[in-house]
């Protein structure tokens, strides 16, 4: 059921990111909003692991501000994995949209009960 919520929750919050046209995220439908976040999960959960490890030393000089470059190259992958979802304003897109993902999933998280 948790699995279930965090879809969700990360699905809407992409819409509303899309939606606020600030960042650069483009996604067409609820539809790709809910492709998007089964890939982006799936991504993070496979890949990143991965690059976090072979980027360890780079993340230990940056005292893990590196983490953010890691992040903004999965939602980079998942943004030309799937039709619908466009990255306007490229890097900065990339930079910025995974910040925004995080900060409303955890604000709309603490908002459930």
């Amino acid at each position: 059921m948790e699995l279930l919520t965090i879809w969700i929750v990360t699905t809407l919050s992409l819409l509303v990111i899309s939606r606020i046209g600030l960042f650069g995220v483009d996604i067409e439908d609820f539809g790709t909003a809910l492709v998007v976040a089964v890939v982006l999960g799936l991504l993070n959960a496979v890949l990143g692991p991965i690059l976090r490890f072979l980027s360890f030393p780079l993340l230990i000089l940056t005292f893990g501000l590196f983490s953010v470059f890691i992040n903004a190259a999965v939602f980079w992958l998942t943004a030309n994995l799937v039709s619908g979802f466009e990255l306007r304003r490229g890097c900065f897109s990339a930079l910025v949209g995974p910040i925004a993902l995080a900060a409303l999933n955890s604000f709309i998280m603490a908002i459930l009960p």
